[in-house]
């Protein structure tokens, strides 16, 4: 039996919710005991502790549905492999990342990708795997395809174009407003096409074989009208309006197809995390990170409210 410190969730709702205490682990069959170095704050937890879950383990319980750390002991994994947790009903219907130590499912257990930072790794999880459903799942980019990305500046763009390009895509097309910097996208993108304040998009924007749109609006029709016969347009935001013109003439006369890309729908597939790991690993694609310590939980809660939506924030864990 394990014993450290970790955050337990004494009640749910408003009020003193988070406390540090000690807190015994044991790993049972198919477990794997993990000392943790970081665990994501997402928008999942915030669910959790406001109460807002049906099926949730009662208080107290330590919260956290993602992480990262190395394996003290499993069945499946050598002691001090680098590892990141998600899935499996950690932080939900269990026990959670919030510790120091963690026990959670073989089967959420994904490995570290050699050239990956454990608090990257963490922090692009969740966006990287949205660009993984649209890109891969949704999307289906094959080999040699050309791929536009609207939105290309913003976390999740760049991680679609990451994917894109371990997808195998022959060339990739970011989209970027006027009057942003597309220092981010340098050597990520083959070419960079402007959308103008009313979301205009140029006309060197070549044909393409699929459209990857985060911002939606009057930036999807432009796009829409460069894509290839049989080719899709995949809906994954909408920041730049809520509602788009889509000319039945190109979408019947092209046989175009707009897929619509919703995560709550979505089940992640065994062997997914690992794929999406893989993927962004050599991009060099980085977050906005803001790391916490530990105790301070409800500061990392409130910077997570407070936004921008590309900022990622951590819990430092080795930090009680």
């Amino acid at each position: 039996m394990s014993s450290r410190q970790a955050l337990a969730l004494r009640c749910y709702g408003p009020g003193q919710q988070l406390k540090v205490e000690e807190v015994e682990l044991v790993a049972g069959v198919g477990e794997t005991l993990v000392e943790m170095q970081y665990a994501a704050v997402t928008q999942l937890d915030r669910t959790v502790l406001a109460g807002k879950l049906a099926q949730q383990v009662q208080p107290p319980f330590v919260p956290g549905s993602e992480g990262a750390g190395v394996v003290v002991s499993s069945e499946l994994y050598q002691p001090g492999t680098p590892v990141v947790i998600r899935g499996g009903g950690v932080g939900v219907s269990r026990p959670g990342t919030w510790g120091q130590l963690a026990v959670v499912p073989n089967g959420s257990v994904h490995l570290l990708p050699a050239g990956l930072d454990a608090a990257a790794a963490v922090a692009m999880l969740a966006p990287a795997l949205t660009a993984h459903t649209a890109v891969r799942r949704v999307g289906q980019i094959v080999e040699n395809e050309t791929v536009v990305v609207t939105g290309a500046t913003g976390l999740v763009g760049r991680l679609c174009v990451a994917v894109a390009r371990a997808a195998g895509a022959m060339k990739v097309i970011g989209l970027a407003r006027s009057d942003e910097s597309v220092e981010q996208l340098n050597g990520l993108v083959d070419q960079i096409v402007r959308v103008d304040e009313l979301g205009q998009v140029g006309r060197e924007l070549p044909w393409c074989n699929a459209a990857i749109d985060t911002v939606g609006g009057p930036v999807t029709s432009g796009v829409m009208s460069h894509i290839t016969p049989g080719g899709r347009l995949v809906a994954l935001g909408y920041t730049a309006g809520e509602f788009a013109t889509l000319d039945l003439h190109q979408l019947i006369g092209r046989d175009l197809r707009v897929l619509p890309v919703n995560m709550q729908r979505t089940t992640i597939e065994p062997g997914t995390v690992s794929q999406v790991l893989a993927d962004i690993a050599p991009s060099g694609v980085r977050p906005e990170l803001e790391i916490v310590a530990a105790p301070f939980v409800e500061d990392a809660l409130d910077l997570l409210a407070a936004g921008p939506a590309d900022r990622r924030v951590l819990l430092d864990l080795g930090r009680f």
